[in-house]
């Protein structure tokens, strides 16, 4: 089977961890068909020095100015040629079998359209995790999970093409949460998920990372995104004040306390897999 790569990188990211990820996907065990890169604004020297070492190996998307994550995968998104695509962030490391293992599960049900599975968390040493965030496996467990938390690990999601396309794509009405409010709009749609019980990726949790977790902005579009999702009748009002309001008050804790929160979370969630 033939899937495309989409990645999308901008100005602050590390250029050492950049090529790292991008060499953890063209090494796949199935390398991919296609491997589409949206620069996401002007990037630096460095940056545009890495992504120039690997030629035609990479389909480059430069869009002119900075227009954030959702929008610049929704660009990436209709420069993808094959039915399946397989997101990756610019600083993480998946593993070498990942898409090996996606595809063969896509393979075994066509009617699947979306796929992640377990995610380890590092700082420094990638064969050291911190924690791992695990998420529900079958489709039930999925739309149950979803009502109040993202099941989804998108830096290693595979999906098809136009399943995507057909819930509306990625956006930036939910800064800071485009991954989990295109699964909704997904999952509302019809959309057929699982996730595997395998660690597909290694994933940075730097403290940057908790950073833009939290603070105003990110609390404001959680809690109106989460609003939607009632109006809608996608969940409900208890749905809605166990999920909102926790995660209100922990965006809007200190650094350090937040990031606490967030270990002993994937510590809990790490013991039950």
């Amino acid at each position: 089977m033939e899937y495309s790569v989409l990645m999308a990188v901008y100005a602050k990211e590390s250029p050492a961890y950049f090529q790292i990820a991008i060499d953890s996907m063209l090494q796949q065990t199935v390398p991919p068909t296609q491997f589409v890169l949206v620069c996401d604004g002007p990037l630096t020297p460095a940056l545009d020095a890495v992504i120039e070492g690997y030629g035609e190996k990479l389909d480059a998307v430069r869009l002119p100015e900075n227009k954030g994550l959702g929008e610049a995968l929704r660009a990436g998104l209709l420069q993808c040629r094959c039915a399946l695509v397989a997101r990756m962030d610019s600083d993480d490391i998946s593993l070498p079998d990942r898409c090996e293992k996606q595809l063969a599960a896509f393979a075994a049900d066509d009617t699947l359209d979306i796929l992640s599975g377990v995610v380890e968390e590092f700082t420094d040493d990638p064969s050291s995790p911190a924690s791992r965030r695990v998420v529900p496996l079958t489709h039930a467990e999925i739309v149950r999970y979803s009502k109040r938390r993202c099941p989804f690990n998108h830096p290693c999601v595979m999906f098809k093409k136009q399943a995507v396309l057909d819930a509306g794509s990625y956006n930036n009405d939910f800064v800071y949460n485009e991954d989990y409010d295109l699964w909704m709009r997904m999952l509302a749609n019809g959309a057929k998920t699982a996730n595997l019980p395998d660690v597909l990726l290694k994933q940075r949790s730097p403290a940057a990372q908790i950073q833009r977790r939290g603070g105003k902005a990110y609390a404001k579009s959680f809690y109106a995104m989460r609003k939607g999702y009632v109006k809608k009748g996608w969940i409900s009002r208890n749905d809605f004040i166990r999920s909102a309001y926790p995660q209100y008050i922990v965006s809007r804790m200190p650094n350090g306390m937040r990031g606490m929160v967030y270990r002993a979370v994937r510590r809990k969630e790490g013991k039950q897999a």
